[in-house]
């Protein structure tokens, strides 16, 4: 268990309350719909709105004499909010959940909950590139000491341990490399020393992986991607042991991070439709991936679901669905790109990724773009690298203007 003291955030341990002797859970698909919310029996409240409303409200009325049943959008117990952050710690499988403004603000928040100056958190080395500014930068200059480690070598995690270690950070499927990790051998280092694993499981949503399931402590999600799914939204959210999500609200309330109202209506919204667009898009993608695997025009497929990945005995272990993301190298390198980007039509040319609309990015003018080209194909991001986020559009017709780029 990770020490239970203020200065390091106390009760992570991840393992589920007892469930009570009721009526089996409901599928991941009804709690997406209903989840968090108390639905009117039949006969009552039969003016009851079927969608939940927008509290478009900064101040709600106190009650005199206690600070019990306080809401403030700021402390993220506004009515949106609550209902929201029970459906997200309901999907994970966690005690409690926040959301907050973005998905890098989760991410902050979540890790310093956990971190004073003078500790040492280890982390993967395959990193989203906001992430790895973040905790190669900015917690330096917190005094935050961080060591990366190439995740494929199990060992290097154990060598790498000091006595200020206070947490492992991963993220899995890896963006944009679409890499799976296997958590097995941390979470068994996580649970001997003491320390808390904290996992971005962005790429995956909790239809294809649930994090908190395979022995990790928190659980980090950029909702703005597949939980939202509509592109009209940023957000974040943290899920995990009660007490220690009630941390992280301190950090985002001194840090300003908390989303308003309208956001959090329209993560809800929608959440309604996470599993149907996450199971289309998983399904589109895999056929993408079968097809680009067989263009000489492409050199590398990268995408779990294919049996030549690296990592797809582990990704058909522990993932429900192999995901909506993938990417290519083009053999003809950066410029090769240009033109693709150019000529395709359906995919749009746009960073973010998760959403019904089918996108295409370089992350070498994204999320890598501080980065040189050699530090970059270092990382598996080599220049022709092109990130594919699959929407909710027809298979073929994605395949049709993938073909019409190429040629």
């Amino acid at each position: 268990m990770p020490r239970a003291t203020r200065s390091h955030s106390p009760h992570l341990s991840s393992a589920p309350p007892s469930p009570p002797t009721a009526a089996p859970s409901p599928g991941r698909s009804t709690i997406a719909v209903h989840g968090g919310t108390d639905r009117p029996r039949a006969g009552r409240e039969t003016d009851a709105p079927v969608v939940t409303p927008i509290y478009q409200s900064v101040n709600h009325i106190q009650a005199f004499g206690t600070a019990e049943g306080l809401r403030y959008p700021r402390y993220g117990t506004g009515p949106n909010a609550e209902i929201v952050q029970r459906r997200l710690a309901q999907l994970e499988g966690g005690e409690a959940a926040l959301v907050l403004g973005s998905g890098m603000g989760a991410t902050a928040c979540a890790l310093l909950a956990l971190l004073r100056p003078g500790d040492h958190l280890l982390a993967s080395a395959w990193l989203y590139g906001g992430t790895h500014r973040l905790l190669t930068q900015e917690f330096a200059s917190m005094g935050i000491d961080v060591t990366l480690v190439d995740p494929t070598e199990h060992r290097g995690w154990r060598r790498r341990l000091r006595r200020e270690t206070r947490a492992i950070f991963v993220e899995s499927p890896v963006n944009p490399t679409c890499r799976v990790l296997d958590l097995t051998p941390v979470t068994l280092l996580t649970k001997e020393a003491g320390l808390a694993l904290v996992v971005d499981s962005t790429f995956a949503s909790p239809i294809n992986f649930r994090p908190l399931e395979h022995g990790a402590d928190v659980v980090i999600q950029s909702t703005t991607k597949f939980l939202n799914g509509h592109h009209d939204t940023l957000g974040g959210a943290v899920v995990g042991t009660a007490p220690y999500i009630e941390e992280v609200r301190e950090k985002m309330t001194v840090w300003g991070q908390a989303p308003d109202p309208f956001a959090c209506w329209l993560l809800e919204r929608g959440l309604k439709t996470l599993d149907v667009r996450v199971r289309r898009q998983n399904e589109s993608a895999m056929r993408i991936a079968e097809w680009a695997a067989g263009r000489s025009e492409i050199r590398r497929v990268h995408y779990p679901g294919l049996e030549t990945h690296p990592d797809h005995a582990i990704a058909a272990t522990q993932l429900d669905g192999f995901g909506g993301m993938l990417a290519i190298e083009l053999a003809g390198g950066g410029k090769a790109a240009d033109r693709f980007v150019r000529r395709v039509s359906l995919w749009l040319h746009a960073p973010s990724l998760g959403g019904v609309d089918s996108l295409v990015s370089e992350p070498r003018y994204t999320s890598h773009a501080e980065m040189s080209p050699e530090e970059r194909a270092a990382l598996g991001v080599p220049d022709g690298f092109l990130r594919l986020s699959v929407g909710i559009e027809d298979a073929d017709d994605l395949i049709a203007d993938l073909e019409r780029a190429l040629r």
